[in-house]
């Protein structure tokens, strides 16, 4: 049974998503409550497409799949913390292992 979450006004909660052993900021994303079931119940991600419409697996195409090791919520309940091994290359849709590879730098302001 899943706790009392606050899903915003679409149905949808932001999921962070970390590796597990290094801690590394992979990616966020989106779930709905129908995409965090399936997350549980097969034990790899499944995230909710805004651009989409459509529930997609990660790495269903790519193979870059993320095995759920935990699922944490935060205080205010409105965004999720899962933690994952991430098979394959990574994360990132461009080819990067995070989707967190570019900084803002003092001198970029």
């Amino acid at each position: 049974m899943l706790p009392k979450l606050k899903f915003d006004e679409k149905g949808l909660i932001p999921a962070i998503i970390q590796e597990v052993n290094t801690l590394e900021v992979l990616m966020m994303a989106y779930m709905n409550e129908h995409s965090l079931k399936m997350t549980i119940e097969t034990g790899f991600t499944h995230f909710w497409s805004r651009s989409r419409q459509k529930y997609w697996k990660k790495g269903e195409t790519s193979g870059d799949i993320q095995e759920v090791k935990e699922i944490l919520y935060d205080c205010d309940e409105d965004t999720l913390l899962i933690k994952v091994i991430q098979h394959g290359k990574g994360a990132c849709h461009t080819g990067n292992r995070t989707c967190f590879y570019r900084k803002i730098t003092k001198e970029g302001i």
